[in-house]
């Protein structure tokens, strides 16, 4: 079952059981994927790498407006953001842990035969195409500038 079909079963099951947050969360998911779709030059279907860049920005979206509204003291919609965050979350995979990230730029980088950190932008392009999805684009760059730095 694809991204799609799996948000639509979970809005329906959503409606069924009254999970208001959970539902407003989905259709917010829902939306974003339909414009997707819809979007000049798409041929009507969003696969699973593209629906899950889309749920990772939304996922940023939220814990943004967490920070926000941690910052002008709103604790009634810090409650609402976070529970839409947990509901997207639910659907992204396992994030890598620190090590997994540091081996995987370490291969890249042995691929792509970087020397240093003039290498930086070839390395940051394979890195955010082939971790896409499983690994903090600021992570990514962070573990990047670390490992090229060492070479230097």
């Amino acid at each position: 079952m694809g991204l799609t079909d799996q948000i639509n079963e979970d809005i329906k099951a959503a409606m069924k059981s009254g999970e208001k947050d959970k539902l407003m969360a989905l259709r917010d998911i829902k939306s974003k994927l339909l414009l997707e779709m819809t979007k000049e030059g798409s041929d009507g279907a969003v696969d699973d790498s593209r629906g899950l860049a889309i749920l990772n920005k939304l996922y940023k979206q939220r814990m943004e407006s967490i920070e926000i509204y941690k910052q002008q003291g709103r604790e009634d919609l810090i409650g609402e953001e976070t529970r839409q965050a947990e509901v997207i979350a639910a659907y992204l995979p396992q994030a890598m842990s620190q090590e997994d990230l540091e081996q995987a730029v370490r291969t890249i980088i042995a691929e792509i035969g970087a020397t240093g950190p003039s290498d930086m932008g070839k390395v940051m392009g394979a890195a955010n195409k082939a971790l896409a999805g499983r690994a903090d684009g600021k992570a990514t760059s962070e573990m990047v500038k670390k490992l090229l730095a060492s070479m230097a």
